[in-house]
């Protein structure tokens, strides 16, 4: 089993891509930490989690919540002793319509959750990765990084956020036995794609609704692949590779493990401006 024993905190894991990214570390041996919003979906989680023999338990929780991350941070070690692995999954699609039509708090609460809460639980469970000497964090990036998707201002912008934090941190624990990875999963058909497809038609943003109706009628990218890369970047067969954007969708993984050196020379699967010169 590639996760054999290793603790993983997993956020926004009641539903979707996290519920995926969860019951595939169940299977490759790990415990689970598993943190959302909705407690339902959550229990719902991790007895899927149990009946596959991986020992589980549900944390409620906030991410956009100083106070909530501190405590799921130290409910995992009071369970577990350490935290091996972090997936930071929780996020929102935002507003969808152009920029001056956004409702303000919609688009704050975006940058909130999805920013700022990878920000709050990177924060709570590196001090306990520092002590360790080790970790692997995995923050969930999106299309909306790489691409600039009209009438998506708030995902855009928080998903591109994400990736430049994780070469920032990835910097600061160089040398410190941490990793830390950006995962882009592609178009993953899941509840958020449906809500999108639906806000889409309403705002007239035919560009995202066409989009939408390709992921939800079966045209998007795979959940399992998804999990999959999750379970390769969690754990030693990504070795040393760190401050990356990895698409699930595009980039062959399981094919980069002699290139890690190469990869870490340069500036490949980074944000960088591309020029003529």
């Amino acid at each position: 089993m590639k996760l054999d024993g290793q603790i993983a905190v997993i956020t926004g894991a009641g539903r979707g891509i996290g519920r995926a990214i969860a019951l595939a570390y169940a299977r490759e041996g790990a415990k689970l930490a598993l943190a959302a919003r909705n407690e339902t979906e959550l229990q719902e989680t991790v007895a899927a989690a149990l009946g596959l023999g991986a020992e589980s338990i549900a944390v409620p929780t906030d991410v956009t919540s100083q106070d909530a991350t501190e405590q799921l941070a130290q409910k995992v070690v009071e369970r577990f002793g350490r935290i091996d692995v972090l997936v930071n999954n929780a996020g929102s699609s935002g507003p969808i319509g152009p920029l001056e039509g956004n409702d303000v708090a919609d688009w704050v609460n975006t940058i909130t959750v999805n920013l700022t809460g990878t920000f709050l639980v990177c924060r709570a469970v590196i001090p306990v990765m520092l002590e360790q000497s080790a970790g692997r964090i995995i923050n969930l990036s999106g299309a909306g990084a790489t691409n600039a998707w009209s009438n998506m201002s708030a995902y855009c912008s928080s998903k591109a956020a994400v990736v430049r934090l994780t070469e920032v941190l990835a910097q600061e624990l160089e040398g410190k036995g941490i990793t830390v990875n950006a995962l882009g999963p592609g178009s993953v058909h899941t509840s958020m794609w449906d809500r999108m497809t639906e806000q889409a038609a309403d705002a007239g943003a035919d560009f995202i609704h066409e989009l939408g109706l390709r992921v939800t009628s079966g045209g998007g990218a795979s959940i399992d692949e998804c999990a999959e890369l999750a379970v390769w970047l969690a754990s030693g067969e990504s070795g040393a590779l760190t401050g990356r954007l990895i698409s699930a969708a595009t980039d062959d993984f399981r094919a980069m493990p002699p290139r890690i050196p190469e990869i870490m020379a340069g500036d490949a699967y980074t944000l960088r401006r591309a020029s003529l010169d």
